[in-house]
């Protein structure tokens, strides 16, 4: 019998401009996002994710240190909680992108995964942070991961998470398969120019690659006071042979939905045997500084 797993993604715009206080945003987001991930589970989703630091807007186009106030602890911060309760009660896997404070003034670009009845399993800290005009000043809000490319059991399969700008890194794609990701997100906030082309290659060449599913999802809209660009949605869900299976719009807020057919990756790593043909002896320039 097909193991069968509907999985669902969230995109959606800011509720506010990025003039309003942090926290008051924060508490906007989080109240949107609880009625879309209620209608993702009316639709029967099993596995969630959010985009990336959903509960605000990329306050990364600006160097400001008031956006250190809404970083939270991981598990036993407030967000983190909330999502444990709604997804045991929702009977749901949910990602979770928050930003995280580990000590005073140590921060990370995080995605929390907790399990269909309320377990938090982990985390993952992204790994390769971007620092570059215009508009994205990663490095100075978050520290580079320390947590390698760890993969969660969960309810409906192995599941990893890349985060935004590490997709354009196969190295870390491929050592979430090694440690036996079925289904990897990257939660992301990237805008139209030179990423959007990008955006519908590297991540189903990563699919094909490690024969695993991938769900990319990318925030909405043109923020304020910003303007970095906008925001092109289009997340979608890709199978182990690359195709599309589902894709959201350019624009709107919306829960994409697909089905996914987790027999799919042995049947196409028995035909493409990437895994067996490596040559990691090979390989070793690859980690050189």
């Amino acid at each position: 019998m097909a193991r069968v797993v509907r999985g669902g993604l969230i995109q959606t715009t800011v509720t506010h401009g990025g003039t309003e206080s942090p926290d008051k945003i924060k508490k906007a987001m989080i109240e949107k996002h609880m009625g879309l991930i209620e209608e993702a589970a009316a639709k029967g989703v099993q596995v969630l994710c959010l985009q990336e630091l959903f509960y605000g807007p990329y306050f990364c186009a600006e160097q400001e240190a008031r956006w250190y106030d809404i970083t939270e602890q991981i598990p036993d911060g407030p967000t983190t909680q909330l999502m444990c309760e709604t997804a045991k009660r929702l009977g749901m896997v949910i990602v979770v992108p928050i930003y995280e404070v580990d000590l005073p003034g140590i921060y990370y670009n995080t995605a929390a995964v907790i399990d269909a009845d309320g377990t938090y399993l982990g985390k993952y800290r992204k790994n390769h942070i971007p620092h570059c005009a215009p508009g994205f000043w990663e490095k100075f809000y978050f520290r580079p991961g320390n947590m390698g490319y760890p993969v969660f059991e969960t309810a409906v399969g192995k599941v990893g998470v890349y985060i935004c700008y590490d997709r354009h890194f196969p190295e870390g794609a491929r050592a979430l398969a090694l440690n036996g990701a079925e289904i990897v997100f990257n939660p992301s906030a990237t805008v139209a120019g030179l990423s959007e082309y990008l955006w519908k290659l590297e991540q189903p060449a990563h699919a094909v690659a490690n024969a695993y599913f991938v769900g990319a999802i990318n925030r909405v809209g043109m923020e304020e006071p910003w303007k970095i660009g906008e925001f092109y949605g289009q997340s979608y869900f890709c199978d182990p042979r690359g195709q599309f299976i589902a894709e959201g719009s350019r624009d709107k807020d919306e829960v994409i939905v697909a089905d996914l057919d987790m027999d799919q990756i042995t049947e196409v790593r028995n035909v493409w045997q990437f895994f067996r043909d490596r040559r990691p002896d090979s390989y070793e320039a690859l980690v050189r500084p």
